[in-house]
């Protein structure tokens, strides 16, 4: 199924369980984010079925993004949902290619919301060198999934020669690009 499931009651339990009281409808995640420092890359932190069993069958979840200065997410998509972003504090440069290949940009300020058509590529990006930002995402999906562009083409052992016939270069740009997006020991 491509998206969530309709249910046939108020709200879904757990299969070990048959009562619940307020706290299973609580989620306490984003405690963590009261008082904390500010990340030195971007973060995510996520309110997601994996996370909070209680969206199960009630199609919506949400993320909060921590953007330092310069920070980037990635152009990614999410296959189950569409993102409505509120840009918290900061400003952030945002876009998406549509299935005609035209990218919309916007500069977003605080206050601000935008629109990611579900499935489509795309990307948020602090572009102030000096100051962080932060935003709240919302989805229509207890599970959006995320599938992350750069990570899905050179880090799941597609063959550098198909990679570099695709992207019109030659091996060894391929293997660089791989040897960036590996994590540091």
């Amino acid at each position: 199924m491509a998206g969530d499931p309709n249910i046939l009651s108020d709200f879904i339990l757990p299969a070990n369980q048959s009562t619940v009281d307020g706290s299973y409808f609580t989620y306490t995640g984003m405690r963590v984010l009261v008082g904390a420092p500010e990340p030195t890359s971007f973060k995510v932190l996520k309110a997601s079925l994996a996370e909070f069993p209680a969206l199960n069958g009630q199609s919506v979840s949400t993320a909060v993004l921590l953007f330092p200065a310069d920070a980037v997410n990635p152009p990614h998509t999410h296959p189950r949902s569409a993102e409505l972003l509120f840009l918290v504090y900061g400003s952030l440069q945002v876009g998406f290619v549509d299935t005609t290949n035209n990218l919309y940009t916007q500069t977003l300020q605080a206050g601000d919301m935008f629109v990611f058509p579900k499935g489509l590529v795309h990307f948020q990006y602090n572009v102030d060198s000096k100051y962080s930002a932060a935003a709240v995402s919302a989805f229509g999906s207890a599970n959006a999934g995320t599938v992350s562009v750069p990570n899905s083409v050179f880090t799941t052992g597609i063959d550098d020669n198909i990679l570099a016939k695709s992207f019109k270069t030659d091996v060894a740009t391929i293997q660089a690009i791989k040897a960036g997006l590996t994590p540091k020991p």
